[in-house]
């Protein structure tokens, strides 16, 4: 369920709050919502996904992107989000993707070369052909 990019951060479509115990038993320490509250009728409310973390002694940031696509604010917030995790980071939108391409573009921002980005992401099933010209 959880897709490993690398040794920070995983990915993952829509969790539930159950999954954040899972998420603490694999090593995680942080939870990334990707995902805009109201998405869709049948996902979890954030504010439920952030008491489980809570209780799980996980920290929970909510960086929501819908389908018009990413900004600079959004970028920024996740590479801050990943600078500050105090070890391997869960994001998850509701397939994944999202995430995936979040993680892409704020890690090209910090200076990860555009190729390497591109190799882990397609080992995982993610295609970052839409956005190989904002990597650099």
């Amino acid at each position: 369920m959880f897709r490993k990019l690398d040794d920070m951060i995983s990915v993952a479509g829509q969790i539930t709050p159950a999954d954040v115990a899972d998420a603490a038993a694999q090593g995680f320490t942080t939870i990334i919502n990707n995902r805009p509250e109201g998405e869709s009728p049948d996902q979890p409310r954030g504010a439920e996904i952030a008491a489980a973390a809570a209780s799980a002694g996980l920290g929970y940031t909510a960086i929501p992107v819908d389908h018009s696509g990413f900004n600079q604010g959004q970028i920024d917030a996740m590479a801050a989000a990943l600078q500050q995790a105090p070890g391997p980071v869960l994001a998850f939108c509701r397939s994944g993707t999202r995430s995936t391409y979040l993680w892409a573009l704020a890690s090209a921002k910090t200076g990860a070369p555009a190729d390497e980005l591109v190799e882990k992401a397609a080992a995982q099933g993610y295609d970052l052909s839409p956005l190989r010209s904002m990597l650099g």
